[in-house]
This record gives C-alpha cells, structure tokens and sequence, in this order.
C-alpha cells in the first residue's frame, strides 16, 4: 500500500529564499472530503490524478497516476470543484531532506506552505528557521480543503 507521511508548516517568508526556479502548478479536486480525495493535478509538462484516503495523524494512503496532460486541462476546466488551486513549489533541501514551498496564487494568494516527507511518523526532522508553525493536524491547510474554502476567505 502506498503512503505518504508528511509534516507541513507555515513559512516565516522573511526568511525564506527559493533555491531553484520553482515549478507552476495547477491542481483540482474531483472529489473532496474527510475519507476521500480524488486530485488532477498539472504540473509543469507531465499530469497526474492522485487518490487519497483519509488521515491517520500524518500518514494517508495516496495512490498516483500518469495521465494525459490534454486530459488533465479539461478535468481541471470542467469537472474539478472551482476554483483550482493555483501555485508555485519550490524544492529547498536542509539537513539531508527535501522540503517543498508552496506559494500560493489566486484566491489563496499570501499563503506559504512548506512539507516535507517522512519515512516514519517518528522520523527525526530538523526544522530550518524560514519553517514556521506547524499546521499537519489543522485541516484549513489540506490543498482540498483550500479549494473547498479558500485562503483569502477565511
């Protein structure tokens, strides 16, 4: 069974800097609720539908599979729940992990999230000092939740 086990953190953006050039992405929700996710996700050239089973503290079940990037478009433009988030990741390693950065556009522009996966729920994580507070159990940072009720909204 496929896992995914992961941390999330607001970012202190003052000290925060991209490492690389960041990547677009563009992401809707076919299905969102607490037991069940279905994501279209486009990011960059490649597409991808993602189903995620509920959460278990940090850890969800998450399957992940390759589509047609045409098809990605149309599901994102007609039958995921509007709006679509829309964001720019950014990688940045410390201390032998990868983080990721979100930064949110549109409707939950002034958002920043940071993640990083885990290979247990009891890893050890050092955290650097853009990472902020911790929010993994607060549900308002699910990305299915922001598309639900929005950033800007709350």
């Amino acid at each position: 069974m496929a896992q995914e086990i992961e941390r999330k953190f607001l970012v202190k953006e003052e000290l925060w800097r991209p490492q690389d050039g960041g990547q677009t992405i563009r992401q809707g929700y076919l299905v969102s609720s607490a037991a069940l996710s279905v994501r279209v996700r486009r990011y960059g050239a490649q597409a991808f539908l993602t189903i995620k089973g509920p959460k278990k503290g940090m850890v969800r079940d998450e399957y992940e599979y390759p589509i047609a990037p045409a098809d990605a478009d149309e599901l994102l433009d007609t039958l995921c729940i509007q709006p679509v988030i829309d964001k720019t990741r950014y990688a940045s390693m410390f201390a032998g992990r990868e983080w990721v950065v979100d930064v949110f556009a549109g409707v939950n522009a002034g958002l920043v999230l940071a993640e990083v996966e885990l290979e247990s729920e009891d890893a050890e994580l050092l955290l650097p000092d853009w990472a902020g507070l911790e929010v993994t159990d607060d549900v308002r940072y699910l990305n299915a939740n922001l598309a639900l009720k929005p950033f800007s909204r709350w």
